[in-house]
């Protein structure tokens, strides 16, 4: 697989990927997977959780992602556009959480910022 380097607004990431397409939501991806919790709360509703990650989209990215595969902020492989980008990835996050239900899988339990930040307890 070829290495592609993304760039949208602050965030960079360097990845191998079946083309420059997928690239680009492999870091769309990386930067809303901590608002993954969102699917997993039924009382949240799809439109809540679109706006949800529209509003995350605005305030950590840019309009649009630079794939290159001859460095980083070049845009040699294209450039995708984050709107376009963010419904893709909210339709599989949607379908993914269906497809657990229908399976029967349980919910998963999201580890919490906090529990990430808290130090580990040392044993007394």
């Amino acid at each position: 697989m070829p290495k592609y380097y993304a760039v949208c607004g602050s965030h960079a990431l360097v990845v191998t990927a079946d083309g420059p397409a997928h690239a680009a939501m492999r870091l769309v991806d990386e930067v809303l997977a901590p608002h993954m919790w969102i699917y997993d709360d039924e009382s949240i509703s799809d439109q809540d959780r679109r706006d949800h990650v529209t509003l995350e989209a605005l305030l950590h990215l840019s309009s649009s992602v630079c794939v290159s595969q001859r460095g980083l902020g070049r845009r040699d492989c294209g450039e995708y556009g984050v709107p376009e980008l963010l419904d893709e990835w909210h339709c599989l996050m949607a379908a993914a959480q269906k497809l657990f239900i229908a399976a029967g899988v349980p919910r998963r339990i999201l580890p919490t910022v906090l529990d990430q930040q808290r130090s580990p307890q040392l044993p007394r």
